[in-house]
């Protein structure tokens, strides 16, 4: 049964014309409210995940559930759907199970709260926020078991129920939640976090609807989702062609030796609406790779892609969504079924935004992205501290790492950024004060964005070492198939991961492992994949090869891909360079539009011997054979 909305006033509102002025106003109002809940979110949290690197994404809605401000689109229709319940003033929900929400949230980890805003007895908005929550008790620490075969391995889930019910705190339910989690202290300070920048968002709403009326509010809501469905008409009316147009990608394991995946997707318009089908996508995975992936998301992924390429002035809602249809097939790695692993999902996530923009610029190569750092790799680390004075004191850490951004039309990639824009690192100083290592380490990894006219961004290469005895892991991605170059650019370097014993043994990590056991002293050396070139490599200008060589960026070995050759001082040998590019001019063919490197059975072959890991086995789906 869809949920129950009481409203003490049943007067419905009336819909009135805005003036420009008034909506620009509302419409500033609406992003900064936006900003204010994460500046909230980061005075009140207390996980380095949430404070310090901002994993945690607000959304601000109209009265019907559809998203005016935030990032991943509104999921409070299907909530309202397929909530069994009454929503009433001063209610709050909170909720971390992804099967609940069609995939709203993707994994356990994202506690989410939502606050209907209620005014003078009538539903005039929502608020909502998720945040990334570093454990939530499971099989492992921090709660994202690689090897999980079910959802029920990977820690507490909570469907939707009442933290605030009429105003009144459900203190049980929360001491049943914490209980579950090795740092409760952690989760509650987040979770107050979340509560807290809902309710600074909703006292901004009430703020407006009392200074304009509440019809105005409303109706200033309503136009701003209109002139965004009017704004993606147009789009893609312009970008989107009628026939189809496909594009696939990988993820690289699963691991647990399997590899790689196929995400597919094909794209086209048909009556005005943009159709994007992910037939061929491989099935799901046994392991924690998979990706419930909500079609509204992908809907809103879509249109901010779409925007930002197009149109970057054009505030992004959820008033196109019915210009887009997206098909998912049921069991498949993006839309797993009930109780498959959700964990490990980053990588897929992250290799959408790659398809799309391999989707997207097919038919308009100016503006086709390389592929780039398109995942979140993590490291975790744990144990009892050996430090004087927190002798004996668990600790446990969890790290977003940052990578290379694909080189693009205007320009190169930026070096060592995140998947997501409004991430940021957690300081060094921060992780040597409060954890049991020094940070030996952190510079590009030089020569690991692809070459091109607009070289990729770079890699990271971070080096930890270890101060106490413990266990980590790692899950990472890009390390067999490597980020794609496009318009003559060549791919980035894949990541790679080196384990340095304090004995002096040297051993490489895969990607993807858990709970390997370190010693003080030990040193792991954390590398990361750079984004893909974009254009031709030997178009590019000598003398920002030559620049780059002094700044760090690539080697005098890695210039001769731009047919530069330059010392270690930068210094360009002009004869020489226009020798080289005359040579390799001679011996290439024509440029492709898309480079992925040598093909899946090629590296296959090359895999140990290139990254010292042994190759992943074509994945085998024995759950969909039939039962005998």
């Amino acid at each position: 049964m869809p949920a129950t909305i009481v409203q003490t006033n049943p007067v419905p509102f009336n819909r009135v014309a805005i003036d420009p002025v008034t909506l620009d106003i509302i419409e500033n109002a609406l992003r900064n409210a936006r900003i204010e809940m994460d500046a909230t979110l980061v005075r009140t949290a207390m996980s380095p995940g949430i404070r310090e690197q901002g994993d945690a994404f607000p959304l601000i809605a109209d009265h019907t559930g559809k998203m005016i401000v935030g990032q991943f689109g509104s999921f409070i229709g299907g909530f309202l759907d397929n909530f069994d319940g009454t929503l009433e003033d001063g209610d709050m929900i909170f909720l971390s199970d992804p099967y609940s929400v069609d995939g709203a949230i993707s994994h356990s980890n994202d506690w989410l709260v939502l606050l209907p805003v209620f005014k003078d007895g009538r539903l005039i908005a929502y608020t909502s926020m998720f945040g990334h929550q570093s454990d939530i008790g499971g099989k492992v620490v921090g709660s994202m078991p690689i090897n999980a075969r079910s959802i029920f391995e990977e820690g507490v889930r909570i469907p939707p129920v009442k933290i605030w019910k009429k105003g009144e705190y459900n203190d049980d339910l929360m001491k049943l939640v914490m209980h579950q989690t090795r740092k409760p202290d952690w989760c509650q300070a987040d979770l107050n976090a979340l509560i807290a920048a809902c309710r600074v968002a909703s006292r901004r709403v009430i703020e407006m609807a009392e200074r304009f009326g509440d019809d105005v509010y409303v109706s200033a809501t309503q136009d701003l989702l209109a002139r965004n469905h009017r704004a993606m008409q147009a789009l893609i009316g312009m970008a989107i062609a009628e026939e189809p147009v496909s594009f696939e990608d990988y993820i690289c394991d699963d691991g647990m030796g399997y590899g790689p995946y196929k995400i597919k997707c094909t794209m086209w318009r048909e009556d005005g609406r943009v159709i994007l089908d992910f037939a061929g996508t491989d099935p799901q995975s046994q392991a924690s790779i998979n990706f419930f992936l909500n079609e509204n998301m992908f809907k809103m992924f879509f249109g901010i892609y779409m925007i930002m390429v197009f149109d970057p002035q054009i505030l992004f809602n959820d008033g196109f969504y019915d210009l887009i249809d997206v098909r998912i097939p049921e069991g498949s790695l993006l839309k797993p079924k009930f109780p498959a692993a959700l964990s490990g999902r980053t990588h897929a996530l992250g290799r959408i935004f790659d398809i799309l923009g391999g989707l997207l610029g097919q038919k308009t190569p100016e503006f086709l992205n390389a592929a780039g750092f398109s995942s979140s790799p993590h490291l975790f680390y744990s144990g009892n501290d050996a430090r004087p004075g927190k002798k004996g004191e668990w600790f446990q850490l969890f790290q977003i790492g940052f990578g290379g951004i694909p080189g693009r039309p205007m320009g190169d990639g930026p070096d060592g950024h995140s998947l997501w824009p409004g991430f940021t690192n957690v300081p060094n100083e921060f992780l040597e004060r409060y954890f049991p290592m020094r940070i030996e380490r952190y510079e590009c990894a030089a020569d690991s964005g692809g070459a091109g006219l607009h070289r990729g961004g770079n890699g990271i290469h971070m080096t930890y070492r270890f101060l106490s005895a413990g266990t980590i892991s790692i899950h990472d991605d890009r390390w067999f198939v490597p980020p794609w170059g496009v318009n003559g650019g060549e791919p980035g370097q894949r990541a790679r991961k080196v384990l340095e014993r304090v004995d002096g043994t040297s051993v490489i990590v895969g990607n993807k492992v858990e709970d390997v056991e370190v010693e003080a002293g030990d040193q792991l050396h954390f590398i990361t994949w750079g984004g893909g070139g974009w254009g031709d490599p030997l178009a590019r200008d000598p003398a920002l090869v030559g620049k780059e060589i002094v700044q760090g960026l690539v080697s005098p070995g890695g210039a001769r891909d731009y047919g530069v050759v330059a010392d270690a001082a930068g210094v360009v040998d002009t004869a020489a360079t226009e020798a080289l590019r005359a040579e390799l001019r001679a011996g290439r063919g024509e440029l492709p539009l898309f480079n992925y490197g040598p093909g899946i059975e090629a590296l296959r072959v090359a895999c140990e011997s290139e990254t010292g890991l042994a190759a992943p086995i074509q994945p085998v789906w024995p759950h969909l054979e039939p039962a005998e």
